[in-house]
């Protein structure tokens, strides 16, 4: 009769951590997709935001139509990867192409800035300017929910894979996630020039 009730026990306690390791390990999942969606909020905010700024420097920028084709067309694909990774926020592939697609992105606009310098009545325009404000704000919005979210992707990564919940996460199919990589443009990765002549 001992035996049994201390069976009985050893299997409750043995039921009971399996429990709290799968409620932990949902708690942690859960957190990370609530950390990609504050992420897509301001991705969403920045994708609003880019029609209204070629719309506005398209009157300035007559002939630097390829240049705001470009913007169009990287706004277009950062929205798509945008959707796609939403759906899936741990999925590598879906991360790996709105990192890309962002980046691509970035690259556009930093040209269309760079190329609304050669402009002073676009440079002063207020609608212009106040455009390039908000995306910088949002810019800086999605900069810290990026970090949120691979905290939370950390997070969850370590509670998955210590032992004994990489056995519970591998019965209970926990995938793994994947952490965002910085969204920075092909110039930013080069070393800056630096000349004393």
């Amino acid at each position: 009769m001992a035996a049994l009730i201390v069976i009985g026990v050893l299997a409750l306690v043995f039921v009971g951590a399996v429990v709290g390791i799968y409620n932990g390990l949902v708690s942690a999942r859960n957190q990370y997709k609530n950390a990609f969606a504050q992420i897509d909020v301001q991705l969403k905010r920045r994708h609003d935001l880019i029609p209204n700024l070629v719309e506005t420097a398209k009157g300035y920028l007559k002939h630097e139509r390829e240049t705001l084709e470009a913007v169009i067309a990287a706004r277009s694909g950062a929205v798509d990867a945008s959707k796609r990774a939403a759906d899936n926020p741990g999925d590598p592939n879906a991360m790996q192409n709105l990192t890309q697609a962002e980046g691509v992105l970035t690259g556009a606009l930093g040209r269309l800035f760079a190329l609304s310098e050669n402009y002073p009545d676009l440079k002063a325009n207020t609608t212009m300017n106040q455009l390039m404000e908000e995306l910088t704000s949002t810019e800086n919005k999605i900069s810290f929910a990026r970090q949120f979210f691979n905290d939370a992707v950390t997070s969850y990564k370590v509670m998955r894979e210590k032992f004994p919940n990489n056995i519970i996460a591998g019965m209970f199919n926990f995938a793994d996630a994947q952490l965002l990589e910085p969204i920075e443009s092909p110039q930013e990765r080069r070393a800056p020039q630096v000349s004393f002549t």
